[in-house]
């Protein structure tokens, strides 16, 4: 495993620009399909710090621990032994875009949450990424029945740039809250900030209540 190419800085710093300009509020509030500030595409962005991890399936692996009864290390052939569901869900992006009918293959969290058994004092869930990348939500975001840990995108295996071998889907919050390059799940009874989060973007990220910034 290698890494390729450097921080992308200028987006970074633009990304940090709209938290202080409030870029894209919009001030409504609906149940549309589209969310309010958001604009339809039909092509994929590619949107990360700009490094690309160069993971085969031999090299990944999947960590779960924090406050769980039993934590689990998953290779490659166990996590694709697991039971496969398939969703078909909706992207939203902090940056304005959506993207409507993504097919994702995967395994559920809620298959993966009853392996782990979290703890009753568990309210939040981290993400770490092997390009540096981690992020956090709340356990009940992560324990949606349409979250799913996804190594396929409309029948296909995901690509590296869009974060395969396996990435976070979490449908229902901005799509930076789904981790590319997944290598960690990490249960918490205290919430915790990750990238983006101490970078002024919000804790939780529902795009109908427009939580792009803390």
């Amino acid at each position: 495993m290698s890494d390729d190419g450097k921080t992308n800085d200028k987006l970074i710093a633009t990304k940090e620009k709209w938290v202080e300009e409030r870029r894209g509020l919009t001030g409504r509030r609906n149940r549309d399909r589209l969310p309010p500030g958001q604009h339809l595409t039909h092509d994929w962005p590619v949107l990360d710090l700009g490094i690309h991890p160069n993971l085969s399936t031999t090299d990944w692996s999947l960590t779960v621990s924090g406050a769980v009864e039993s934590p689990l290390t998953w290779t490659w052939d166990q996590f694709r032994a697991q039971p496969q569901t398939d969703f078909i869900t909706d992207i939203h992006c902090v940056t304005t875009w959506s993207m409507y009918d993504s097919r994702w293959t995967g395994v559920s969290a809620l298959h993966l949450m009853a392996l782990v058994r979290p703890k009753p004092q568990a309210k939040f869930v981290m993400f770490r990424s092997f390009d540096g990348y981690t992020t956090n939500v709340p356990l009940e975001y992560f324990a949606d029945s349409d979250v799913m840990l996804a190594h396929s995108w409309q029948g296909l295996p995901l690509t590296r740039e869009h974060g395969g071998p396996v990435r976070v889907v979490i449908p229902k919050l901005y799509f930076w809250k789904s981790a590319k390059w997944l290598r960690a799940i990490t249960f918490m009874e205290k919430d915790s900030p990750g990238y983006w989060e101490l970078r002024g973007y919000h804790d939780v990220g529902d795009p109908w209540e427009e939580e792009r910034y803390r």
